[in-house]
């Protein structure tokens, strides 16, 4: 609920997020959701992965090795804002894109 608490705080506008522990994406889903974005920024921890998906579309294994966790569905949290999507959370990271 950090992400939640922090969309709140900074009064982030127009994104969409994604409640994966409350709503189930899978596999299919989770790549439906990236086809509608241009940028996927996947955090863990301190390390970011970014993907300028108009200019390098990586594989779909690749793109689930990103978008899913262990029990196969889309990680938690997940914010889409325009066409970029963030799957994970850091407050910097967060502050840097959504800003």
């Amino acid at each position: 609920m950090k992400a939640q608490e922090f969309l709140a705080q900074k009064k982030v506008l127009a994104t969409t997020s994604v409640d994966a522990r409350k709503t189930v994406l899978g596999r299919r889903e989770a790549l439906e959701l990236v086809a509608t974005v241009d940028e996927l920024f996947a955090l863990r921890g301190k390390k970011v992965v970014h993907i300028y998906l108009k200019k390098e579309r990586p594989d779909d294994n690749t793109l689930c090795q990103l978008l899913l966790g262990p029990t196969g569905n889309l990680r938690a949290p997940t914010v889409k804002q325009g066409r970029k999507l963030i799957v994970g959370f850091d407050e910097t990271t967060y502050l840097k894109i959504l800003s």
